[in-house]
């Protein structure tokens, strides 16, 4: 039920906001519950990437999600030392090409992610039970910005290496 709520929380928030309300940033800073995306994004020197870049698609942890990380967890990928590992992460949950549900067929496909080296493809599933993203629930889709879409997820994705 809490899930459900917060859910309905961060797609109500990002309903709110008018088709032009700017760049995937600026959207994402708008509702409220990025906060630790957008510190993180920041602190990775992706931000910039983030808010230029066009047709991009991103899978968005909320605050809850990156809290629900191991205690200590989100502290230390924002210390600078571990800028290149947060990059990483943080790439891993952005696709190149805008990627939207009504796109999604009724299977697993795989998409490359813009994080460079290793582990570059998600699994994505869309079923009669919604859409998975490497096993995040995606709880709110298709919420259009100027340059591209998010899709709020409901835990933080980690490449495999």
């Amino acid at each position: 039920m809490k899930k459900l709520i917060a859910a309905s929380a961060v797609a109500t928030a990002l309903m709110i906001a008018p088709a032009s309300a700017g760049n995937l940033v600026e959207v994402a800073s708008k509702a409220g519950t990025f906060n630790t995306l957008i510190a993180a994004a920041k602190a990775a020197g992706l931000a910039g990437a983030l808010a230029d870049g066009e047709n991009l698609t991103v899978f968005a942890p909320t605050d809850e999600a990156f809290a629900a990380l191991p205690e200590g967890t989100v502290e230390n990928l924002l210390k600078p030392e571990n800028k290149d590992q947060l990059a990483a992460i943080l790439s891993y949950h952005v696709v190149p090409r805008k990627l939207t549900s009504n796109m999604l067929p009724g299977r697993t496909i795989h998409v490359k992610t813009i994080k460079a080296g290793g582990d570059k493809m998600l699994a994505v599933t869309k079923s009669s039970g919604g859409v998975t993203v490497d096993g995040a629930n995606v709880v709110s889709a298709d919420i259009k910005a100027t340059n591209g879409v998010i899709h709020v997820i409901d835990k933080v994705v980690l490449p495999s290496s």
